[in-house]
């Protein structure tokens, strides 16, 4: 399904019903968005893990500009504000209100740009593997690559974020596809996860490129604005967002508003590696 939004119409999809029968009545369950990785992947990567969590909120799977099977937009609009303003103006479009809203990796850079851009809107946050600033940690992002998939992974590693300022060009992009990945999950992925993700190559040099916001963007000053229960998760093993970048968000947050939970033994995006006890936490937010 598509909707405008911000002059884009924008890809989502919907797991579950918003009201449900419970005896004489209907019983009203939140609406849990969830925003993709990347940029440059899809929802996609999301399912089937997160449906676990369709019986407790109605799930809808966004595919950001540019991103997925939306439409592009200017090139000029794929800027972490301008995602964050489409998640509120997606909310708008289609009358939700307080979403819980989740984001790993890239898609929580954007839940924060969200929440702190339109701090009312909210009800809760899910922050997984992600960082509120670029470039941080780069030296530990270095050293978990190398530990984890060798001298050759951490070669490439020390290129991407100590030497080229995180830029990718088409040739480093593929060499990490087939070395890096493998290297962000403790347990091997399920390969037809990305066989089935669109893969939306344009949007990430864009957010990689000299100068681009990849490396330049700082949310750490407005972290303090957000008003609603967040929940942060991060992988011990994580070697693209370290664990101490999740530390760092739990840190800057409201203390009596954030919950910080670390997986030892695993690496990015924690779902691959500990499904069933990452899933129990985040159903438990959702419920509480």
């Amino acid at each position: 399904m598509h909707v405008l939004v911000n002059g884009v119409r924008l890809f989502f999809d919907v797991e579950g019903a918003k009201l449900v029968p419970d005896g004489p009545a209907m019983r009203e369950r939140p609406t849990l968005i969830l925003l993709h990785g990347g940029p440059g992947f899809d929802h996609s990567i999301y399912k089937p893990a997160y449906s676990a969590l369709a019986g407790d909120a109605q799930i809808i799977y966004l595919d950001h500009r540019g991103n997925g099977r939306s439409e592009d937009g200017p090139r000029e609009s794929w800027t972490l504000a301008e995602w964050g303003d489409d998640v509120r103006a997606f909310c708008d479009a289609l009358g939700i209100a307080k979403p819980i809203v989740l984001g790993a990796s890239f898609g929580g850079m954007v839940a924060l740009a969200y929440a702190t851009r339109h701090p009312d809107h909210p009800s809760k946050l899910v922050l997984i593997s992600t960082e509120a600033a670029g470039g941080t940690h780069r030296e530990r992002r270095v050293a978990l690559f190398e530990k984890f998939g060798g001298p050759e992974v951490g070669a490439l590693a020390r290129r991407r974020f100590l030497e080229t300022d995180g830029h990718l060009d088409q040739t480093s992009i593929e060499a990490w596809r087939r070395l890096a990945f493998p290297v962000y999950t403790r347990s091997p992925r399920d390969p037809d996860i990305a066989r089935r993700a669109i893969s939306r190559r344009d949007v990430l040099h864009w957010f990689t490129r000299p100068g681009g916001e990849s490396n330049s963007f700082d949310m750490f000053g407005d972290l303090h604005l957000i008003q609603c229960p967040t929940l942060v998760l991060g992988g011990e093993d994580d070697p693209m967002h370290p664990i101490e970048s999740q530390a760092d968000i739990a840190a800057a947050l409201p203390a009596h508003l954030v919950r910080f939970e670390r997986f030892a033994d695993c690496g990015h995006a924690v779902i691959p590696d500990a499904p069933d006890r990452a899933m129990a936490v985040i159903g438990e937010f959702v419920r509480s």
